[in-house]
């Protein structure tokens, strides 16, 4: 068999272990990636090449950083003073997804639902109520908000990989306003749909004070991190590997902290990381790579510039839709790292600039993993916390919320991002 057709069968049958056994994946992406590099498809060279490595080094330090910060307990009592001052259960439950939006745009999303979601328990066991939309709502927020700046999510990180996007041109890219404002516009539609659900939560929302936080430093950290972040964004235009090297420094200092002031060992916290997705996240970068390499990206986007035509809204739209559709029952991580070449290919090939398909790509996959309870880690992660406390989460039950929720904000975004774009 050719390198090329093998690359390619190599591939297919990766993505279908992705889906059919989610709890493999990490070893499923390793093993493709090794068995392209046995079969001399890739070198062991080039294979190291194909990773981004700068990506990796945001993606671990981050884990460590928002682990650490996690653990301070600062932002689940921050959680509990919102609740306190909210006049109903309708407004706590808003302002806490507005919490878990803030939070999210800088810790990685099952991270930030884990910080949240007891404080939501907590409320409902309070007043006597069913959580489970609580929880929903909470997942899907931390989703959406997790493709709002470099670091709040992989797939932001996978963008800022492949069109070398620093955290600054999160906000502003080539003069315009860029994907954090795309993404608020659609958190602002997305408000209306939850103020809708929770219109019948009127109950007085309390909760007795039970989070401490033990320490400051954690979230100190944190903040020095995002605006260092933001500096050196300026320095690193081409997003080569100031960034990545920043936030294994700031990973390396939170762990020193975290040995003297915890005076207990690492390794058990370092262990409990979530490695696997970082293996996922290696072996996704050397599959791809290898369709790169033997030139099925550009057969592809060939594929679907002649689909499109001359037509560039038409190209925008089959982006998204189709990113929304694969994204709600398939991880998007693969998707968009399979699909980012190909829109970069397709905009060269359509000679217009690739930005509009790039962030159109991150709306709908970032988004239409709210759609269903399988779409998302931070999904799974809030199910699962559910059925601890005895309430299953039905497939009907989390698309009746993820659905017009997802719908809102994904036609907000895409909208305010062709208008800005569409140049």
């Amino acid at each position: 068999m050719e390198a090329k057709t093998f690359a390619l069968a190599v591939f297919i049958a990766a993505y279908i272990l992705f889906a059919v056994l989610p709890k493999y994946r990490a070893l499923a992406a390793a093993a493709a990636a090794l068995l392209l590099i046995v079969s001399g498809v890739l070198g062991p060279l080039k294979a190291w090449t194909l990773v981004n490595w700068n990506v990796m080094g945001i993606f671990v330090g981050m884990l460590i950083v928002a682990d650490i910060f996690m653990e301070s307990r600062a932002p689940a009592r921050a959680a509990e003073l919102i609740v306190d001052k909210a006049k109903n259960t309708r407004w706590a439950v808003l302002f806490i997804c507005a919490l878990t939006s803030f939070i999210s745009a800088f810790v990685e999303n099952v991270a930030t639902v884990l910080i949240v979601a007891p404080i939501a328990l907590s409320l409902a066991k309070k007043i006597k109520i069913n959580p489970v939309n609580m929880l929903i709502a909470i997942a899907i927020s931390s989703n959406l908000q997790g493709a709002a700046t470099l670091i709040g999510d992989p797939p932001s990180m996978l963008l800022g990989g492949f069109a070398g996007m620093n955290f600054a041109d999160f906000f502003f890219y080539k003069g315009r306003p860029s994907i954090f404002f795309a993404v608020q516009i659609g958190a602002l539609a997305s408000f209306f749909v939850l103020y809708f659900i929770f219109g019948r939560n009127k109950e007085k929302s309390s909760i007795v004070a039970v989070e401490k936080i033990r320490s400051w430093t954690p979230t100190v950290l944190l903040i020095a991190l995002i605006v260092v972040l933001a500096v050196t964004s300026f320095m690193d235009t081409g997003f080569s590997y100031m960034a990545g090297t920043v936030c294994m420094v700031f990973a390396f200092f939170s762990l020193l902290w975290k040995k003297f002031a915890d005076k207990r060992p690492l390794w058990p916290a370092i262990r409990s990381l979530d490695w696997n997705t970082a293996v996922f996240l290696l072996g996704i970068f050397i599959l791809v790579g290898s369709l790169t390499c033997t030139g099925w990206i550009g057969v592809i986007s060939e594929k679907l510039s002649g689909i499109v035509g001359a037509n560039i809204f038409l190209g925008y739209i089959l982006l998204i839709a189709v990113a929304v559709a694969v994204s709600a029952f398939v991880d998007n991580v693969p998707f968009l790292a399979a699909m980012l070449p190909v829109a970069i290919d397709m905009g060269l090939k359509l000679n217009v600039d690739p930005t509009i398909f790039l962030f159109g790509l991150l709306i709908g996959a970032s988004l239409g993993g709210n759609i269903t309870p399988i779409g998302a880690s931070a999904n799974i992660v809030a199910c699962g916390l559910l059925k601890k406390e005895g309430y299953d989460v039905s497939f009907t039950r989390f698309v009746s919320i993820g659905l017009p929720f997802t719908l809102a904000a994904t036609v907000a975004a895409a909208a305010f991002t062709w208008f800005v774009w569409a140049k």
